[in-house]
């Protein structure tokens, strides 16, 4: 299913900036998250829901997009989902691999997926949109509907914006990230192609600085 990996937007600076930043913290980054769902209710409903949809629709599996070391991965497959990982970051694909042997994870970028169209029957892109800078985002939202099969489904979670229809930069622990009003990113899913299922908004945790938000949409419904 996957196509090469080797000429994913090398040639964009921000890319290689994520990219390495990533890989200096992966090890800390694995620890910090490594059973931040067990306490993530909310969070774990949102995944179950996005899961139980794509069971439904019999279309293909679940890539989970940004998978760093698999933690969503890791938690879809336990719900019986067929998945894989896709991440930027080597050393997270590295560090995925060592805890979910029996998955399949790979290196990749979600701006040139190495997949082909109509293959796959969810995506998940768990706060990996977020360092994409906003006027690439629509190129991103096209190309998951590129390698959707017909009624596949999208689950999307990042930081919300303060103003209700804005797209603001904010300093993000690892690298330069963006927070979205959810409907500006939902309309931005309707121009790509899908429509809206659900969206979630939820306030910040005791060690979130944002308010925290999921869209789940489909294609073709």
């Amino acid at each position: 299913m996957l196509d090469s990996t080797e000429d994913f937007a090398d040639e964009l600076a921000d890319v290689a900036a994520t990219r390495a930043a990533y890989d200096d913290i992966a090890e800390l980054y694995t620890e910090l998250f490594r059973h931040h769902l067990a306490g993530a209710t909310l969070d774990r409903a949102m995944l179950g829901a996005f899961t139980e949809s794509v069971a439904g629709n019999g279309s293909g599996p679940i890539a989970d997009l940004g998978c760093g070391p698999g933690r969503i991965t890791g938690h879809l497959a336990s719900l019986g989902a067929r998945v894989f990982g896709i991440d930027l970051s080597p050393r997270m694909v590295e560090l995925a691999r060592v805890d979910y042997p029996q998955l399949f994870f790979a290196q990749g970028s979600v701006e040139q997926l190495p997949l082909g169209n109509e293959v796959l029957g969810g995506i998940v892109a768990w706060y990996s949109l977020i360092h994409t800078p906003p006027e690439r985002v629509p190129h991103v939202l096209n190309e998951f509907y590129r390698v959707l099969a017909s009624k596949g489904h999208v689950l999307l979670a990042f930081q919300t914006a303060d103003l209700p229809d804005a797209v603001e930069a904010f300093d993000h622990k690892v690298v330069r990230a963006y927070r979205w009003a959810p409907k500006r990113l939902a309309r931005l899913l309707g121009a790509a192609g899908f429509t809206m299922i659900a969206r979630m908004v939820r306030e910040p945790g005791p060690e979130e600085r944002f308010g925290q938000a999921y869209l789940l949409a489909s294609k073709d419904r």
